[in-house]
């Protein structure tokens, strides 16, 4: 006999998150996507995470806090502490025929403890390079630990899903485990498009018609290469090349910032059609961070018809062409940061190409049929745990 055809809307999974809503980043908004669209599709989920008393936004599903405490000198993110007796029943009433893990803490290790005794199958998803961060905070010569704990992490799950195919590879090279597929992300087009373009914003934030902005993305936090785009930036003065520097985004390193790039235009924390606008308006995207594993900033730059200079890295390899919708530049690498920004403040049409190429290949992702594809996922390590149980 066959195996029985498994329906999403028999699903029943628990999903456990270090950051479901408290701090907003492209992670938990990912998880909450996938989250909504399993709801439409007729399964049950059932989210455990810490909570706090004012969240970034509003969870979608059913939230069940998970102890924590907050992570010294980053007070702003929690860190899970484990199952406490109450997760533990509520855990049980609930019953899941799948879990899902998207971060390597204390609880995600407990949790899957607790689904391997039950025979219930287990699926990781890597949302950011967690073992680079240590190179932020003087702790680089830790890496090679991390990458043993996590090692030993991805390898009790059943299979594990990476957010682009550079992550996917990086993955399987460094052994995380033996079932590795793609977990994309998607973007919203009717908020992210070139015809969001605002030239009277442009003018608000100190940005005139005729001036080249040079935009930042993202939450500002040093681990995003805050250190890198500012150098670049300096690199840029030096030269006499004219550009303006437009920042989107908020956080802990956004003083630092201030003081390191006087005269940049800093826009905050922006969302929705704001943020869309925000984005449309800048003329191209400097993304020099390493730690992200897919690169929602950049793909949301691309929507905009934007020409993006990234790190050659995880995430963006797989999104920019090189030399045709964008530059990838080795990390770190300065001078060439700087090469590759002013061909774009200087040739005009190539900015305009380059931006054009990016927005048709922005069209390839769409939400629902990419988080089609890890409910697919689930119901095929279901349909196996039944055959082999």
């Amino acid at each position: 006999m066959g195996q029985r055809v498994m329906e999403i809307s028999q699903l029943r999974i628990a999903l456990f998150s270090g950051n479901y809503n408290y701090v907003r980043d492209g992670a938990n908004q990912a998880l909450n996507r996938l989250v909504g669209y399993l709801l439409r599709q007729g399964a049950q989920v059932r989210i455990y995470a810490p909570v706090v008393k004012e969240p970034a936004f509003e969870p979608t599903g059913t939230l069940i806090g998970i102890p924590s405490v907050a992570i010294p000198r980053r007070k702003e993110y929690r860190f899970p502490m484990g199952l406490s007796q109450a997760v533990r029943r509520d855990l049980d009433a609930f019953a899941p025929n799948v879990l899902h893990v998207s971060s390597p803490d204390v609880t995600a290790h407990r949790a899957v403890s607790w689904a391997r005794t039950r025979g219930i199958p287990v699926l990781a998803s890597v949302h950011t390079r967690f073992e680079t961060y240590m190179r932020y905070y003087g702790l680089g010569f830790t890496e090679p630990l991390i990458e043993a704990i996590m090692r030993r992490f991805y390898r009790r799950c059943d299979a594990v899903v990476a957010p682009s195919e550079s992550m996917a590879q990086v993955l399987r090279e460094e052994r995380m485990g033996f079932d590795i597929s793609i977990w994309s992300r998607g973007v919203d087009r009717e908020i992210f498009n070139p015809e969001r373009r605002d030239t009277e914003w442009r003018q608000s934030m100190g940005i005139a018609d005729n001036d080249v902005a040079i935009g930042f993305l993202g939450r500002l936090v040093m681990e995003k290469g805050l250190d890198v785009f500012s150098d670049t930036m300096d690199e840029l003065r030096r030269a006499g090349v004219p550009h303006k520097v437009l920042v989107i985004g908020d956080g802990p390193a956004r003083n630092w910032l201030e003081n390191r790039l006087p005269g940049t235009a800093f826009a905050g924390f922006q969302s929705g059609r704001d943020l869309g606008r925000a984005v449309a308006s800048m003329d191209m995207l400097f993304n020099p961070s390493v730690t992200e594993t897919f690169g929602n900033v950049t793909l949301e730059a691309m929507a905009c018809g934007l020409p993006v200079v990234a790190s050659a890295a995880t995430g963006s390899e797989s999104l920019v062409d090189d030399g045709i919708s964008g530059r990838l530049i080795r990390p770190g690498e300065i001078h060439h940061f700087a090469q590759a920004l002013r061909a774009y403040i200087e040739q005009p049409e190539l900015r305009r190409n380059h931006g054009a190429a990016g927005e048709r290949r922005s069209r390839d992702f769409d939400w629902d049929r990419i988080n089609h594809t890890v409910a697919e996922t689930y119901c095929r390590l279901v349909r196996q745990a039944e055959g082999s149980s």
